[in-house]
């Protein structure tokens, strides 16, 4: 596998950044990482096997971050960013330090903090993600954060989203712009449809399940508290009334679901692992 030199920046920018909380041995490290790749090499065979078994297009990481990227033009632009650029930075690094422990980790991540007091989060494929300030205001620490955006990396991992797209067969009403950034691959003109309809629409009960154990793996994996999802699900819960946790509701199942199965997942084999919750590293925002 061949990496940029712009990659191998990255990579080293990454590691410095998250190295204070998290310190591995190299040898461990290029252990996990090998492990890492196989796992992912097999996953990616796996899910190749079953899009075809299903009669669905496979396709490539370009193609995919194509989709990504028109999803999420459409999505800020009904709700632009923060305005706050230590925000958007922070959360990147945790966000890319999180899927670097996935089986996806030489994506282009790209995370985002969207202004709405809403409280949900989103993810498209190709990995674009985005938590609201509504959602990211009730947040206690890092680990917290990271479970969060481990839950999306993990519809992203498992293509929840691109599925929905490739059997819905979602024509595209604008595909002019999407028609030059892929090249005018016909595939993903016929694909893409209103992006932000999109990423808001419920997924089956059995992703988002999936999604919260991924969660709960990636987290871990980085060093992290590896209950920071099922506290912020837990916190979720008992704002049940609020106004802002609607939208969240519409496309998740309920919170006391979530952590049931969860529960029944986890079946306490993490409690030995001393992961960090970084409460006086989190990022608070201004506003």
């Amino acid at each position: 596998m061949k990496y940029s030199a712009g990659r191998v920046l990255f990579g080293l920018a990454l590691w410095s950044c998250m190295s204070a909380a998290f310190s591995l041995n190299l040898d461990e490290l290029k252990r996990a990482a090998d492990e890492l790749k196989q796992k992912r090499d097999s996953a990616t065979s796996e899910l190749d096997k079953k899009a075809k078994s299903a009669g669905l297009i496979a396709y490539s990481d370009q193609e995919e971050a194509a989709i990504g990227r028109q999803i999420a033009g459409n999505l800020l632009g009904a709700a632009p960013l923060v305005k706050d650029k230590q925000l958007q930075k922070y959360v990147n690094n945790v966000g890319r330090w999180v899927a670097s422990q996935s089986e996806r980790p030489d994506l282009a991540w790209h995370f985002g903090v969207i202004d709405t007091a809403d409280i949900n989060a989103f993810a498209a494929p190709g990995g674009y993600i985005f938590v609201t300030r509504g959602l990211y205001r009730m947040l206690n620490d890092e680990s917290e954060l990271a479970g969060v955006l481990a839950h999306e990396v993990g519809h992203v991992v498992r293509k929840h989203h691109l599925k929905i797209l490739q059997q819905s067969q979602v024509v595209d009403q604008g595909g002019n712009l999407l028609e030059k950034q892929a090249g005018g691959n016909e595939k993903i003109r016929n694909l893409i449809g209103n992006g932000a309809e999109i990423v808001a629409r419920a997924l089956d009960k059995s992703a988002e399940f999936e999604a919260d154990r991924i969660a709960v793996v990636l987290a871990a994996r980085g060093g992290y508290e590896a209950y920071g999802l099922p506290q912020v699900l837990q916190e979720i819960g008992h704002g049940a009334n609020d106004d802002s946790v609607a939208l969240l509701f519409k496309t998740h199942p309920p919170p006391d679901e979530r952590l049931a199965r969860l529960g029944d997942a986890m079946d306490g084999r993490f409690d030995k692992l001393q992961g960090k919750s970084l409460a006086t590293r989190f990022y608070r925002v201004k506003q």
